[in-house]
């Protein structure tokens, strides 16, 4: 498949559970699509991303390590997203990457997982707490800096902070996710 018909392909999907899984299982089935999915997704400007970025999640959902000859892509490319449809799904791929990192198995992406990715990843979930961005992506950011805070021990006195100053003025989602963390971040001191 081209990269144009693999680009047409994603214009059909739309958001319901069944065309983001019927997608996802295309790339799965054949990863050498990989790259473009990649490619679309971080065409910034181009409503097409947001499927592409849908899509993401699903296949890491499947096979997260699938990412890994991306993670530099990925990374780079996290501060530059700006369509809020396509964020959520892409905060979530960084707390399905920070999770497996803290996994007890070893795997792939503890392996290729590298300082710079991590704080790429960091830098990204810090802005979009700062910002001002839907409950889904600060849920899967705050939970992101949680696990990478096990590594950096400036994270947790930060977001700690972050999340006791937004609080009061955030939705009920927030404010769940929220406590949940700090209670954590408080049993670790």
């Amino acid at each position: 498949m081209t990269f144009k018909e693999f680009y047409d392909t994603l214009t059909y999907v739309n958001a319901s559970r069944n065309s983001r899984l019927k997608y996802a299982g295309l790339i799965l089935d054949d990863l050498s699509l990989m790259p473009n999915l990649v490619e679309i997704m971080f065409m910034i400007d181009d409503k097409v991303s947001c499927k592409a970025a849908w899509i993401f999640e699903y296949v890491c959902t499947e096979n997260i390590y699938a990412i890994v000859p991306f993670l530099d892509e990925f990374t780079n490319n996290l501060n530059k997203v700006h369509f809020d449809s396509a964020k959520r799904p892409l905060a979530k791929v960084c707390e399905m990457i920070a999770t497996v990192n803290y996994s007890e198995q070893p795997n792939p992406i503890r392996k290729m997982l590298l300082s710079k990715h991590k704080e790429r990843i960091i830098e990204a979930c810090f802005d979009w707490m700062i910002n001002d961005e839907k409950t889904a992506v600060k849920a899967y950011a705050m939970s992101t800096l949680y696990l990478f805070g096990q590594d950096y021990k400036w994270i947790h006195p930060e977001l700690a902070q972050l999340l006791e100053h937004d609080y009061p003025n955030q939705s009920a989602g927030f404010k769940a996710r929220a406590k949940h963390i700090l209670k954590q971040i408080k049993t670790k001191r």
